[in-house]
């Protein structure tokens, strides 16, 4: 059991705000791509956007620059943040306008769930490992109990 601290006080409503950050972005992008004809073209807007605020944080980062070198030893498959990132947002596109936001933000919360609890029993890529036990399955389940629920329109 993890002890209340000021830091936990701190972190808590930040990670909600990821939450929040994400369902109004799933809005805006869905609505973005009546604009563009395409959840592939609002994706690549979306990013472009995202791109250019990265670019501005990092030239005014006190962290040393990577040099071509240090990035071509970098492990293939931490490559793979980005295409995962294109793939979350652009069916995220496609889907919301179909599933509805509360649905598609359930069942988005059920993969993270599955697959973290999964990253944590297994300490794959390096995570802590974290056993599951009956608390944090009971938790995945009643998370998938209120996609199910929230299917009922």
């Amino acid at each position: 059991m993890m002890k209340i601290s000021s830091q936990l006080l701190l972190l808590l409503p930040l990670a909600m705000g990821v939450g929040i950050a994400m369902a109004f972005q799933t809005a805006i992008n869905a609505q973005l791509r009546e604009y563009l004809h395409s959840p592939m073209q609002a994706a690549l807007l979306s990013f472009l956007a995202g791109t250019i605020v990265l670019a501005v944080l990092v030239f005014f980062q006190a962290a040393p620059r990577p040099t071509l070198n240090s990035l071509g030893q970098i492990p293939w498959y931490l490559w793979l943040g980005g295409c995962l990132g294109v793939y979350a947002i652009s069916i995220s596109i496609f889907t919301a306008p179909r599933l509805g936001f509360l649905t598609l933000s359930g069942l988005i919360m059920f993969g993270q769930i599955s697959m973290s609890m999964l990253l944590d029993q297994t300490g794959l890529l390096g995570v802590e490992k974290v056993p599951v036990n009956w608390q944090r399955l009971s938790g995945a389940a009643l998370i998938f109990a209120g996609v199910l629920l929230s299917l009922q329109r």
